[in-house]
């Protein structure tokens, strides 16, 4: 789970992020501890507090004292929010740019995504029935 593409503590700070995203870990609930991440991972506490204490920082996670780290209440949707920003940053202007440059119109970048989308369920079937083979 941890590699060497990013800071440790950022990747912790990311994994919980991605469980709230994917439903994993819910609003008010409560969050692993340091110590359990740490132990988990094989990382210093120290590193594991740093990336969680960025969440908090962040308003995504809060301290309660003596108890832990829970999940703020709207997190998911500040997370989703800012997730759908970054995406249209880093896949939709590019995807954009390189459409224009290749002629290609909003009416055909549309329909290339709904092929795309097509056949991404095709896929799904196809592995299903060989799956059940």
């Amino acid at each position: 789970m941890i590699d060497d593409s990013r800071p440790i503590f950022m990747q912790i700070a990311r994994m919980i992020e991605n469980d709230i995203v994917d439903g994993i870990l819910l609003e008010e609930a409560q969050v692993p501890s340091t110590n359990e991440f740490a132990a988990f991972h094989r990382i210093n506490p120290a590193t594991a507090a740093k990336g969680v204490n960025r969440l908090v920082d962040d308003g995504i996670l809060y301290k309660k004292r003596g108890i832990g780290m829970f999940v703020a209440t709207g997190s998911r949707a500040v997370l989703v929010g800012r997730r759908r920003e970054d995406f249209y940053e880093q896949f939709v202007r590019p995807l954009a740019r390189e459409a224009r440059k290749l002629g290609i119109d909003s009416e055909q970048l549309l329909a290339m995504m709904a092929r795309e989308s097509t056949a991404d369920v095709e896929n799904a079937v196809v592995t299903e029935k060989e799956g059940a083979l």
